[in-house]
Formats: structure tokens, sequence, C-alpha cells
């Protein structure tokens, strides 16, 4: 906007609604450049209906304004109006519909058969179990700072990243908020097996019903011998497509938190042994 006044500690924005949210933090931006602390107002009728995408820009200018935030508001700006189509002329997008890192990876998939490179990458895994792992609003308030700590989880319990890589978010969780409580202890344990399933290459380590179901499962016959025997009920599915075996239970339930994660890391140690 070109607006320069350093001692101006003030700035309401009439019709705020109507601004695209990149120009709202650059207005923003406008004040509070000195010591005193500054104020924006973003101002609207209340007479009219916010639109979604309206009230979607002003709830993100609202919750991110910290030092350094421009990047999350950035991000989110880039969610609502998409990335556009990097490989043509449209300058909007849906990106929302796949999600950031869904999306830049399909783009490099698209890019590299463009150019008959192969695409070949990690195998995309799917680890779904009853538990009960999360991070608490009440263990880190701020929300960047929660996807911080997920994405480093996330990152940690990839088969490409240093086996200690857990170990140390860990040990800064713990630094910076405290002891974790037994939710993040729970998602530490997923990132663990995570990792462990990841190492051997599956895609599907899901809970259905009362089954886990394990793809794929290309044992050899000495193996399958050895299935049969520890757990009776386990069925190979497509010539070994899929691995189906009974979840554990005790007293009639099935057994859950961290005993399930326990008992699936046995069975895949068990199934798929790693080189040491």
């Amino acid at each position: 906007t070109g607006i320069d006044i350093q001692n101006a500690n003030t700035i309401v924005i009439d019709r705020a609604d109507k601004y695209g949210l990149a120009q709202l933090h650059q207005l923003r931006g406008r004040v509070g450049r000195g010591r005193e602390r500054a104020y924006a107002y973003f101002v609207y009728d209340e007479g009219k209906p916010l639109s979604e995408t309206a009230a979607d820009r002003l709830e993100t200018i609202a919750v991110h304004n910290d030092l350094g935030s421009g990047i999350q508001v950035a991000m989110k700006d880039l969610e609502i109006r998409g990335a556009g189509n990097l490989l043509g002329a449209e300058q909007a997008g849906h990106i929302e519909g796949v999600g950031f890192d869904l999306y830049l990876r399909m783009i490099g998939e698209a890019v590299s058969e463009f150019r008959g490179e192969s695409s070949d990458g990690p195998v995309e895994l799917r680890l779904e179990l009853p538990i009960d792992a999360r991070i608490p609003d009440d263990y880190i308030d701020s929300e960047r700072l929660r996807l911080e700590a997920y994405q480093k989880l996330s990152a940690a319990a990839t088969a490409s990243a240093d086996p200690d890589a857990i170990d140390l978010v860990v040990e800064e969780l713990t630094d910076r908020y405290g002891e974790p409580p037994a939710e993040v202890a729970g998602l530490v344990e997923v990132a663990r097996l995570r990792r462990r399933a990841a190492l051997s290459q599956l895609s599907d380590v899901v809970a259905m019903g009362k089954n886990l179901r394990i793809a794929p499962a290309h044992l050899p016959d000495s193996m399958q011998v050895r299935l049969k025997r520890l757990h009776p009920g386990s069925k190979l599915l497509a010539g070994g497509d899929a691995l189906v075996v009974p979840l554990p239970t005790v007293g009639g339930e099935p057994v859950t938190g961290s005993d399930l994660i326990a008992w699936v890391r046995q069975l895949l140690d068990a199934l798929f042994p790693l080189a040491d």
C-alpha cells in the first residue's frame, strides 16, 4: 500500500471481509513496527452475512498474530485460494481436496511422468488402530506449535529417518512443555510402530472390526506355517496381497492402547524380521 507512518499504532480496516488474506496481513503490518503496542481493527457490516471464505480469512488473521506467523497465514491463503495449475495457465486450484503435502507429491509425480522419469517412491503407509494418540490443547496450547510437533514426529517415523529421531523429538517436547501426558505417549508409540512398519515396506496396518489387516504379506512357506501355529484364525488373501489376523482379546474384550501396540509390534517382528 505504500503506507509508512512509523509512529502509527492503530489501523482500522473497513469492510475487511472484502479483502484477501494476504492484503489483510500486509495492512496489519503497517502498524506495530516500533516499541509501542499496536492495534488492528477489522470491521465488517454485521447486517450482511459473511461468506464462508470471508469468515475463514478473518478467523485466520485473528488466530495467527504471533511473531513469525506469516508463514501460517500464507499456507492458509494457499489452502483457501488453491495453488493453481503449475503445469498450465489457470491460477486457481483445488488444493483443499487433497491437502498440501499430497498435492506437492502429485505435482512431482506428474512432472516425472511428463519427463519420462520413474516416479517410484516409498510406499505410503496406512496405520489405523483404536488408540488415543494425539497432542491435547492443555499440553501445547498453540495450534502452530502443535502442528510443528506433529510434523516432527511424522518425519521421525519414516524409514529413512535416524533411528534416534523419535527419542530426540520426545526429549525436545519434554524440555519445552514438561512430561508428556498419556495421549502424547500413545502418539509416540504409534510413531515408533509406524517406523517399524515402514522399514518392512508395508502399506496397510489397519484394525478392521475384530481383525488386523496387514498388506502386503508375501510370506515364505516356513513363515506361513509359523503364522498358522501362532495365530490359527489368520488368513492370507489373494496369494499374499494381504494378511488378516484376529486381534487379541482379554475377557472377551479387544485389547487397546499400549497393549495393542506392543502386540502388533511383536507380530511384525515375528512375520517380517529385519536384517541386522
